[in-house]
């Protein structure tokens, strides 16, 4: 069976030429038509997708060939395609990968894998008729670009426009967006954007400038190339099991990093799941197991600090033996102290070692084996994840024990990742449960533990 599913990409030359802002504009303005909209975001970000998520009022899916695999990537987006309209933001520049030699894991990878007509931004800030041979590099690199409209961003006047809609003519491609440079867009610092989740006025503004954008934007136009897409082969799901234990997720302005297909895959498995606030709470409520995500608990580390029932019920439940899963700001969390470059703040204390922020930003696709059993893996596979943080674990013990063995990528120590302590398992590294049976085994680790 074939499935339409209206959909289309929104790709750039490079990063930072608009395209969360021109992304949310165009969601904006297709329900301002009175289409539902699903967003998705190509590669491994947990931020950019907050904007979105904002103004289309849907969770926006992480798309990601090397976390997922191809077909994994097919099934979600296939899946989670239940609205009128699926509107993929890209990753980087288009052709952007795993590789210098290959377009694997790029946007273009997955514009090709979900056959999906793509739009081009194109940064016309310092060019005018030079712009047509950025826009004429990007639709010949490939044989099969699937590059089928263009938007230019940061047009600074009319006749500047005028120069390089003239410029572009040759290519016959159409121009659906003409967008005049706009001061002060989106807030970053050391991660990139500011999540939403931290800042109500981040909400508003990115609902101004959606609105402010959309205007410029050939919607009607955008609408028939997305419902011009050819249609999808429907894709067999996995059978959901009946509620069998309950996991605790840490969800709040200091941890919030999460895919939601990761969520969706220990319900699918049998978790029923809580939510919890490491900074507000006074404790961890009722459970068989514990996930602490990503997130900012340096930028949060005061009143992290100050939470000493929370730190002291997380610390007690682990070292009870409850299946505990923590990825980067939950391992950072667990460790002594986070030292935020000005004063060092207590934290849960599980770990043995201390958690630095540093100048330089580790970002890398990781690879390796899962090595030792753990509480998601029984051990002996391969693993594909990514990681990306601007801090270090020093001090940490000789005699740790390591879940994973890195060929790709730093981890905790010298290629190690993975901490075991008790029945938790603490890593820098994210992945992506879908991609083997970590859900599976996470949540048949939480049911062993409600039965003692």
């Amino acid at each position: 069976m074939q499935l339409k599913i209206p959909r289309l990409v929104l790709a750039g030359t490079t990063s930072s030429v608009g395209k969360t802002s021109i992304t949310s504009a165009i969601i904006h303005g297709i329900k301002k038509r009175g289409y539902s909209v699903q967003p998705f975001k190509a590669g491994p970000d947990y931020i950019d997708p907050s904007y979105l998520s904002a103004i289309a009022k849907n969770n926006t899916i992480n798309l990601d060939a090397w976390l997922m695999g191809k077909q994994e990537l097919i099934k979600s987006f296939i899946r989670n395609s239940n609205s009128d309209i699926s509107i993929i933001e890209g990753v980087v520049g288009y052709y952007d990968g795993f590789s210098g030699d290959s377009n694997y894991s790029s946007t273009h990878h997955i514009a090709t894998l979900l056959k999906s007509p793509t739009l081009l931004v194109l940064d016309a800030s310092k060019t005018a008729r030079s712009i047509a041979a950025t826009a004429l590099g990007f639709t010949k690199f490939h044989k099969n670009s699937r590059i089928v409209g263009l938007i230019l961003n940061k047009i600074g006047s009319k006749k500047h426009e005028e120069l390089c809609r003239n410029a572009l003519k040759p290519l016959k491609l159409p121009i659906l967006g003409s967008i005049p440079r706009i001061a002060n867009l989106l807030e970053s610092r050391h991660l990139g954007l500011i999540p939403v989740s931290e800042q109500a006025s981040l909400k508003r503004k990115i609902e101004k400038i959606a609105k402010e954008i959309s205007d410029s934007l050939d919607i009607d136009k955008i609408i028939k190339i997305a419902k011009s897409a050819t249609d999808l082969p429907k894709v067999q799901e996995k059978p959901k099991q009946k509620p069998k234990c309950t996991i605790t997720v840490a969800l709040d302005s200091s941890f919030n990093f999460y895919y939601k297909d990761n969520l969706e895959a220990l319900r699918r498995e049998g978790a029923k799941l809580k939510f919890f606030s490491p900074v507000s709470d006074s404790e961890v409520p009722d459970c068989d197991g514990l996930y602490i995500g990503g997130g900012f608990p340096e930028v949060l580390a005061s009143l992290l600090e100050k939470n000493q029932r929370m730190k002291k019920s997380v610390k007690k439940l682990a070292e009870n033996g409850i299946p505990f899963y923590a990825e980067c700001g939950g391992l950072m969390y667990l460790t002594k102290s986070i030292h935020d470059g000005t004063k060092k703040h207590p934290m849960v204390g599980l770990i043995d070692a201390e958690t630095t922020m540093t100048k330089n930003m580790t970002l890398n696709y990781t690879k390796g084996s899962v090595s030792k059993a753990c509480v998601i893996s029984n051990g002996s596979h391969q693993l594909h994840g990514h990681e990306f943080h601007f801090s270090q674990l020093n001090f940490v013990p000789n005699d740790s024990k390591f879940a994973y063995t890195l060929d790709i990528g730093k981890g905790i120590k010298a290629g190690k990742d993975g901490l075991i302590l008790y029945n938790t398992l603490a890593s820098y590294g994210h992945l992506y449960f879908d991609s083997s049976n970590y859900a599976r085994n996470f949540v048949s680790s939480c049911f062993q533990f409600s039965r003692r």
